[in-house]
């Protein structure tokens, strides 16, 4: 039996499933989904591999855990990021601007290895449901802003600007694999033009 290294048991367990979850977020930021397996995430623990699948079924499983974690921490960051008292002057312009430079920060942070490999691995049903209430929510900080400044079709309107967001994300950072369009243009450049874009695009 493993030591347990927590206050209690249930503590030890918490302590074990969040090491797995980091460990699976490094492997697949660095390595991508295929080599993304509870074996590999147990072995970066010095966890057995018969151990890890108490936490994780499959790798399907592990990305949809993943997807769990970090989506929400995200719409949070968002949703922070577009409220009136965390810009200057509140204007809904810069609110835009706060929200989307956010946006463009999930593109720097390991979380963002998990769009391609949702993209590349089968989910089941309920948990492309899931993923897909996910996103969202990453969304309706933007399309509730929109709704307060009066702006007709709010959630559309977001929708279509999350599109503008994402174009600027792969000019930032290519795929895992070491693919994508070359950047013609500095990181802040980039982020400056897809934010100039974004609140043009929601005027």
């Amino acid at each position: 039996m493993p030591r347990i290294s927590a206050a209690t048991v249930a503590d030890h367990r918490a302590n074990q499933h969040a090491a797995l979850l980091e460990a699976a977020r490094e492997i697949l930021a660095a390595e991508g989904v295929h080599a993304l397996t509870p074996a590999a995430v147990g072995a970066r623990i010095g966890l057995a591999r018969s151990s890890v699948y108490r936490y994780f079924a499959s790798t399907a499983d592990i990305l949809a855990q993943l997807v769990e974690d970090a989506l929400p921490r995200w719409s949070a960051r968002l949703r922070a990021a577009i409220a009136p008292a965390a810009t200057p002057d509140g204007s809904l312009p810069a609110r835009i601007r706060a929200y989307g430079r956010a946006a463009l920060e999930f593109v720097g942070s390991p979380d963002y290895a998990l769009i391609p490999a949702l993209q590349s691995i089968g989910l089941p049903g309920e948990c492309r449901v899931r993923v897909d209430e996910l996103h969202g929510e990453l969304i309706a900080p933007l399309a509730d802003a929109l709704r307060e400044a009066g702006a007709d079709h709010p959630a559309l309107r977001a929708e279509l600007a999350w599109g503008v967001l994402r174009a600027g994300a792969r000019r930032l950072m290519p795929d895992v694999a070491g693919h994508g369009p070359a950047v013609t243009a500095d990181a802040d450049e980039v982020v400056e033009i897809t934010l100039d874009v974004l609140t043009r695009a929601l005027r």
